[in-house]
């Protein structure tokens, strides 16, 4: 893993039991306006990181996007790609995502085969990232674009082993993800069987539309928490958050 400031700061925030916060935008969904609101929150509230990206990308403006938050903002922008085309110079890093929960060897190695000669000329810092897609209890884009079966939530043990053996392989990251528009969040008993089990930084999201449910997954185990669109329409939500996050690290 080609490590930098970004992977070293997350590092030293988990080392420290410092909880992070990453703000998810996908391109398909932001508009300058709405974009721009979140920005200025972000800033204000001192979010850590943007995740740029999404499973599907049909209409949003990747390049666009990313210029706009580095034209606002000092945040970090890491690319959340949902497929080796999200890939884009002018973000800062990439979780170069491993989907560990499937079998879907595309999505496992075969996309990051077709990445490595564009990543490797990049200056992104890349961050080797575990990523296992859990039942949120709907199909998301996720899941269905992935071809893949998410573990199930009331299997903390499978989640646990895959970890395990994700951070064996050599991945610096744990991405425990319910998916987009899920209807209920990661477990707690999966965040803390994770949690305990291994070593790595651990980000959760999806799911997460409320600050009992962040708080929850921060207090489990999380180290760094993913909001999405619930904010979207309800942007002190992201206020609101950001505050109990402040709150949770004293």
């Amino acid at each position: 893993m080609q490590q930098g400031n970004i992977y070293h700061t997350i590092i030293k925030k988990t080392n420290s039991k410092q909880k992070q916060l990453a703000v998810l935008l996908d391109p398909d969904f932001s508009t300058s306006k709405s974009l721009l609101n979140i920005i200025q929150l972000a800033n204000e509230y001192d979010i850590d990181y943007f995740f740029v990206g999404g499973s599907l990308l049909t209409g949003g403006d990747l390049d666009k996007t990313i210029s706009f938050i580095k034209n606002n903002s000092v945040i970090p922008i890491i690319l959340f790609p949902g497929h080796y085309s999200q890939i884009n110079a002018k973000a800062d890093g990439i979780l170069l995502l491993s989907l560990v929960s499937s079998r879907n060897a595309e999505l496992l190695i075969g996309q990051h085969v077709t990445a490595a000669p564009y990543l490797k000329q990049s200056k992104l810092e890349i961050l080797s990232t575990a990523y296992l897609l859990i039942d949120g209890g709907k199909i998301t884009t996720a899941s269905y674009i992935s071809n893949s079966m998410p573990i199930p939530n009331d299997k903390p043990d499978i989640a646990a082993s895959t970890a395990m053996a994700a951070e064996m392989l050599g991945m610096g990251l744990t991405y425990l993800d319910a998916g987009s528009g899920a209807t209920h969040p990661v477990s707690k008993e999966m965040i803390q069987k994770v949690k305990a089990n291994t070593n790595n930084p651990l980000i959760v999201g999806g799911g997460i539309t409320s600050v009992k449910k962040v708080t929850d997954a921060l207090s489990a185990g999380a180290d760094i928490a993913v909001i999405g669109n619930a904010f979207e329409k309800n942007p002190q939500l992201l206020v609101d958050i950001a505050k109990a996050v402040e709150k949770l690290n004293g």
